[in-house]
């Protein structure tokens, strides 16, 4: 079974592949959504969007954005950089994403403007692999739609998005408004795989997946998916794809070394302006392993710099010395 580094804001950077790689890595990383078309236009820290390290060849950029031409002309320019290929991001559900007209905002207009701008984008891709020889593949994150989605409805759009060239589609088997708390409902991961296996494509489960038990659950429930997709869960335990590739997998992690270590990373892969917010983020669920979470989160998200950060993380390890070690 694949298993794929979702794509999450803030997150899904060089620094976080990384911190990763250090515990043997995933099948897959996705990139943070890149916006059409904001890397058309040059932003100043496109570059970081862009940079593909650690490891390139295990690498999928994720686009996102309203403006259908800007998609395809976006595509233009990453197909060319290392990797395994292009996804369109039509799962976010962020409301400043949807009312901007991206995310799943794709999945509530009109079916020819979507479809049109799918096609669009794959072409790229696939002129791209005619080209060169490569095969960089075209996927579709997605939910089930807005809340008053239908099966057939559901089923009918990814059969387009099939149509129009997409070569697997990563569900997050719930809806625009329902939240983290509500079920996952797995059963459509699996009953679109079985659907989908029948024109060659690929499915990947994605959504509430946590450690190996929930991992296990997911499964019985759509044991036809290729692919598991893990988002959150490993910001928390970035050792979560060793132990679910390898249950024997066994480690004595020194949790402020991680730390430290990852302050660093953050440094050197993104510029000055973006440190604080995403360490904030990784914080906010790294600490989450400790007993005394969130006093952990509390002393590291309000720190007033980096290196007051790292004073606060040798504090707390210093007055928590149990906390240190995390025996797998």
């Amino acid at each position: 079974m694949k298993l794929i580094c979702g794509p999450m804001a803030t997150i899904s950077h060089p620094a976080f592949r990384k911190l990763v790689e250090r515990f043997g890595g995933c099948d897959e990383y996705f990139t943070e959504m890149i916006n059409a078309g904001t890397l058309l236009t040059g932003g100043p820290f496109e570059s970081y969007y862009l940079n593909p390290s650690p490891v390139p060849q295990k690498l999928v950029w994720q686009l996102t954005g309203r403006n259908a031409e800007h998609m395809k002309e976006a595509a233009k320019l990453l197909v060319k950089l290392p990797g395994l290929g292009l996804d369109l991001n039509m799962g976010c559900s962020a409301p400043d994403i949807y009312r901007y007209g991206a995310g799943i905002s794709w999945m509530t207009k009109p079916v020819k403007e979507t479809s049109k701008m799918v096609q669009d984008v794959f072409e790229v891709v696939k002129a791209h692999n005619q080209q060169t020889g490569e095969h960089k593949c075209c996927s579709v994150k997605l939910r089930l739609g807005d809340e008053d989605f239908t099966d057939e409805g559901f089923f009918n759009f990814c059969d387009m998005l099939c149509d129009c060239g997409a070569e697997l589609l990563t569900l997050h088997p719930r809806t625009k408004k329902e939240k983290l708390t509500r079920p996952v409902r797995y059963h459509y991961c699996e009953s679109l795989a079985q659907r989908m296996h029948k024109r060659g494509v690929k499915v990947c489960l994605n959504g509430n997946v946590k450690d190996e038990a929930s991992y296990k659950k997911a499964l019985e429930q759509a044991p036809s998916v290729d692919a598991v997709m893990i988002s959150r869960a490993c910001v928390q335990k970035p050792w979560i794809f060793a132990k679910i590739s390898n249950p024997s997998f066994s480690a004595n992690i020194d949790m402020q070394e991680l730390a430290l270590n990852y302050i660093d990373d953050v440094e050197i892969f993104q510029p000055p302006e973006f440190w604080k917010t995403r360490l904030q983020r990784f914080f906010s669920y790294f600490c989450l392993n400790f007993k005394f979470s969130h006093y952990a989160q509390t002393q590291f998200l309000n720190a007033k710099d980096n290196e007051h950060l790292r004073e606060r993380i040798k504090e707390f390890f210093s007055k928590c010395p149990e906390e240190q070690f995390v025996e797998l």
